[in-house]
């Protein structure tokens, strides 16, 4: 890990630099204890540095064409595939998660990489039809301008890729302030990425502080339109609560818990393996894992037996080897599709969600009683597929489709094509 150190510092404006603050954040290992680097907090006067890097480098980023965007993102794709390795181990240093779900990671950050590379000609205008004579309406997507990002402590390479891909795609610059307990993983790593990807400097900066030296200024700050926030719904209601005083835009993913739902009609086998996999994937740490299962009353001893047999045939020992698999809880009951509808709401921020029936037109008029962006009829609770959009449910973040409209801003534009006659 001998990038550590060369990691462990502030990224501003394409420098790396040894924050001014009076104390440090200390990395380690939440595993063995073991301390990994050091890094001195940056102050407010660093992050007002950082946001106007980005504000200077915005302007002509958004007016390179989306050729150029495609090509640094596509070349990111292409280093985190090489970097799989010392990626997925630091990841597993860092936040002590299993070689698998390392894997995981990295290999889901670099399809959010590829998508966005395919998403950069989406922000083209449309053309609209008008009452008036030999007019024509017109509607551009325009960044946003600079955005600022607060990453998460779990899944955070992915997550701060699902933010800052995207933002760069349509033409915007960042500045991300990653979890203090994922520092390198949620930071810095990804500047390193980006920047031998040529990226040019000022785009993307990451900044290692906390609330304590900087209070609210990285949401405060007048430069940012748009804040992306991932983490507690108490945090997330504060970061919301300081930028709607200011008019700027949110994206907040909250933390919530999905439900994975067993109607009385459906295929139990598929239904269990789904279960079970939604459980077990991300060991319980990720907002899509099925950290509820609700099983039709009529069904439950059935599919218990079921569950309680294919849970103990999951492989468990040291995080670290490659097999590993943490065992999942046993199910929860429910009395007919109303109880169960009410049960998965009374989580309102889960980012999704997944219902089992034979019938699965069934199962869409269930998912849409249920208000969030993203649910799957007769699949497992999460896939990682970044053509799929969380967008749409109170917090449940936008990426997918749906980061068009966090990351855009709509232009409307009347052409008037001839003369006009005016009545007076």
């Amino acid at each position: 890990m001998s990038f550590l150190s060369e990691l462990s510092r502030q990224y501003i404006d394409g420098e790396w630099l040894t924050g001014d603050g009076e104390w440090d954040i200390i990395d380690f290992n939440p595993r063995n204890g073991e301390k990994l680097c050091s890094i001195t907090v940056a102050t407010a006067a660093e992050v007002d540095s950082a946001y106007r890097a980005a504000e200077r480098a915005q302007p002509e980023w958004a007016g390179a064409g989306p050729g150029e965007r495609r090509a640094v993102l596509e070349r990111a794709a292409r280093l985190m595939d090489e970097r799989h390795e010392e990626t997925a181990e630091l990841i597993v240093e860092e936040l002590g998660v299993s070689r698998a779900l390392a894997d995981h990671e990295v290999h889901a950050t670099g399809r959010l990489l590829r998508a966005a590379a395919g998403r950069t000609r989406e922000a083209v205008a449309e053309f609209l039809p008008s009452l008036g004579d030999g007019r024509e309406n017109r509607v551009h997507r325009l960044p946003v301008g600079v955005v600022g990002v607060i990453g998460a402590s779990d899944f955070p390479l992915a997550v701060t890729a699902r933010a800052v891909a995207p933002a760069l795609a349509f033409g915007n610059a960042l500045v991300v302030k990653p979890h203090q307990s994922a520092p390198i993983a949620g930071g810095t790593l990804v500047a390193r990425i980006f920047e031998e990807a040529g990226l040019p400097a000022g785009l993307l900066n990451v900044l290692i502080t906390d609330s304590a030296e900087i209070g609210d200024s990285f949401i405060e700050h007048p430069v940012p339109k748009v804040i992306s926030f991932t983490g507690s719904d108490r945090v997330g209601r504060h970061v919301a609560a300081v930028a709607a005083g200011l008019f700027k835009r949110t994206v907040l993913e909250l933390t919530g818990v999905s439900a994975l739902v067993v109607l009385a009609d459906a295929d139990l086998g598929q239904a269990v393996g789904a279960a079970v996999h939604g459980r077990a994937r991300f060991h319980a740490r990720h907002g899509e894992a099925a950290g509820r299962i609700l099983v039709d009353r009529s069904v439950e001893a059935e599919f218990t037996r079921r569950f309680t047999a294919a849970v103990s045939a999951l492989p468990a020992g040291d995080p670290y080897g490659e097999e590993f698999a943490v065992r999942p809880y046993a199910p929860e009951s429910f009395d007919g599709e109303d109880e169960a509808v009410r049960i998965v709401n009374d989580s309102p921020h889960a980012l999704s969600g997944a219902v089992h029936t034979a019938d699965a037109e069934r199962g869409v008029r269930f998912a849409c009683r249920i208000p969030r962006g993203l649910f799957h009829v007769n699949g497992p609770v999460g896939r990682d597929d970044p053509a799929e959009t969380h967008g749409g449910g109170s917090g449940s973040g936008a990426d997918g489709p749906a980061a068009a409209d966090a990351f855009t801003t709509r232009k409307w534009i009347s052409v008037q094509h001839g003369r006009t006659v005016f009545p007076f």
